[in-house]
């Protein structure tokens, strides 16, 4: 059974209150993306699995444990998860990248899948979903959908900020999986964005506005 996270740590607090910022400027926005998602990856990959390898120090032989060689994939959702990517790089250098394409329908709020790429051993891997809004609920549903169709089992959703009502959808529709949110705000408003939030994540890192 999945289980929802909201991180309270003191640096992602701040982090996040930094991005919401309406006058926080394109560079800046990035790199607190790229430093919340390093900060809530030490959770998010608690999970990896370990295994026993011998080395030698200067002193003796011993055993220690590391990671094992075929574990973790990051799947962002296009775009935006796009900026959560380098956050957990920078915490697993070894891990794979698969992409998922969606888009949110503006009329229907529904998504529309583009795109799917996923590494052939995509079902012997903890895989982390990466996108920065969890709104409705209905794209980080399907691309969940897209993973499990392809074999995924072992799967976490990581977000910077969700509404009450994507988190329902999401628990609702995959029950197994893991939820890590840094800010749970209030509500969507009558365009689906999410209140306060802090407007359009993808416009925001990529300056399209």
């Amino acid at each position: 059974m999945g289980n929802v996270y909201v991180f309270d740590h003191p640096l992602i607090q701040h982090k996040t209150a930094l991005i919401r910022d309406k006058d926080t400027g394109v560079k800046d926005f990035r790199q607190l993306v790229k430093e919340i998602s390093l900060l809530m990856g030490y959770e998010v990959t608690r999970g990896l699995q370990l295994q026993d390898v011998e080395i030698e120090t200067p002193l003796a032989k011993t055993t220690v444990k590391m990671l094992t060689d075929v574990d973790l994939c990051i799947v962002p959702i296009l775009r935006a998860g796009l900026g959560m990517v380098d956050g957990f790089l920078d915490l697993v250098p070894s891990a794979r990248v698969g992409f998922i394409g969606l888009y949110r329908d503006h009329d229907t709020h529904l998504p529309v899948e583009y795109y799917c790429k996923l590494p052939e051993d995509i079902e012997q891997r903890q895989i982390i979903v990466l996108d920065p809004m969890l709104a409705t609920g209905g794209s980080a549903a399907a691309a969940v959908d897209f993973i499990k169709q392809r074999g995924g089992k072992r799967i976490s959703f990581c977000c910077l900020i969700a509404a009450p009502e994507g988190i329902d959808v999401l628990t609702k529709a995959h029950p197994d999986i893991n939820i890590y949110i840094a800010a749970k705000d209030s509500h969507l408003n009558d365009q689906a964005y999410i209140v306060p939030g802090l407007g359009d994540a993808g416009d925001r890192l990529y300056s399209l506005k």
